[in-house]
């Protein structure tokens, strides 16, 4: 995390102080690298030091945080301009640079380092003071002994057969994540209000307010409801955003209903917007840093966050020329998109709320479930 953030300061510095383009293009590519490691590192490091009853609310604060940190960018944006916005961005870095130095290490890494003095330290500090570590560390001790003769990080790795239901399923959502739309959505906020006649600072102050409560909302549900009706939910409400503004659009290409085209997309953005903030953008997220063992966790996020930006430049890219083709078919094709993760869900996606991030001699995640349930494709009965 320290490391990535110096990336994000030099970057946002050659932003700053850029002469022409080519600073612009470098600045941006290190931020780029800086926020790719991020992404993945901050909600592994989350679910490694959090107890597993809360980890899904937990791990989606970091979500929230990125909700306002959007909402937050958006209105200074519209005050000031982007050298302005850029210097600005800075201090946040700065601040998890400097917070990094009185924020404990993870004891499960400093465990699988052999650094166990650390890590029941750090262990009793983040469980407080009275609390009994004994079982807890016990656990992790056990778990970490059983890894040293079954260690098997590394890319090749991934593509055994006993991984290749946990690669799909953190490969599927994070492209469902991005291919549903999300750039297009919110890069493009402005231009979709303008172009539907509705005023953009306003539409994006609506959106802004929107994602926040969404997102909250999204944190307070999660360890309660579970991670798969979350989704479910998300992902019908995305495709029914992008429903109601390829809609919009359809109608300002008949030249019918001008009165409630700019309405119309209004509701379709919040809805779209609102539906991603409450499921679909943290918990792939949550997800993928749950179902991978430790063994191969390392080169399975560093693929899988490979496959979710990817994803997100090939929709960022592509989104001006699918509109400029046809504004209303974009977003009809993302809500086909949006549509086919309804069913990737509900048929592959598993319930891994209060799930323990431990390993078995064979392989396998244990649940606290006491229901059949699938683990790296395998149906066992839970004993």
């Amino acid at each position: 995390m320290g490391v990535s953030e110096i990336f994000c300061i030099l970057g946002w510095l050659a932003i700053v102080f850029s002469k022409d383009v080519w600073w612009l293009d470098l600045g941006r590519f290190l931020v780029g690298c800086g926020i790719g490691v991020l992404s993945y590192v901050v909600p592994v490091y989350i679910s490694e030091i959090t107890p597993k009853n809360v980890r899904g609310a937990f791990t989606s604060l970091s979500e929230l945080m990125i909700g306002c940190g959007k909402a937050l960018t958006f209105l200074i944006g519209s005050l000031v301009n982007w050298r302005t916005v850029a210097l600005i961005a800075i201090i946040p870095c700065l601040v998890h640079l400097l917070g990094l130095f009185f924020i404990p290490e993870s004891p499960r890494w400093l465990a699988k380092c052999g650094r166990l003095k650390e890590f029941e330290a750090m262990l009793q500090i983040l469980r407080g003071e009275n609390a009994d570590i004994s079982q807890e560390a016990a656990d992790i001790i056990e778990y970490i002994e059983n890894l040293r003769w079954i260690s098997e990080d590394g890319v090749l790795h991934l593509f055994q057969g006993k991984y290749a239901y946990s690669v799909m399923v953190a490969v599927g959502l994070m492209a469902f994540q991005e291919f549903g739309g999300l750039n297009g959505f919110s890069f493009y906020t402005s231009s979709i209000f303008e172009l539907a006649g509705f005023s953009s600072n306003i539409g994006i102050i609506a959106a802004a307010v929107v994602q926040i409560l969404m997102t909250t909302l999204g944190v307070l549900l999660i360890d309660k409801c579970g991670r798969r009706p979350l989704l479910m939910i998300s992902t019908a409400g995305t495709c029914l955003g992008c429903v109601l503004t390829g809609f919009s659009f359809f109608l300002q290409d008949l030249q019918i209903g001008k009165e409630v085209i700019p309405i119309l997309v209004l509701i379709g953005v919040l809805v779209y917007l609102g539906s991603f903030e409450l499921g679909m953008g943290g918990i792939p997220w949550i997800i993928m840093s749950e179902i991978f063992p430790i063994t191969i966790k390392s080169s399975a996020g560093s693929l899988v966050t490979l496959v979710n930006w990817m994803c997100s430049w090939v929709v960022s890219y592509a989104f001006d020329y699918l509109f400029e083709w046809s504004s209303a078919g974009t977003f009809f094709i993302f809500a086909v998109i949006c549509g086919m993760g309804i069913i990737f869900i509900n048929k592959l996606i598993p319930e891994t709320r209060g799930v323990h991030l431990k390993k078995s001699k064979h392989h396998l995640l244990i649940s606290n479930n006491k229901k059949n349930f699938v683990i790296y494709g395998i149906h066992h009965q839970c004993i």
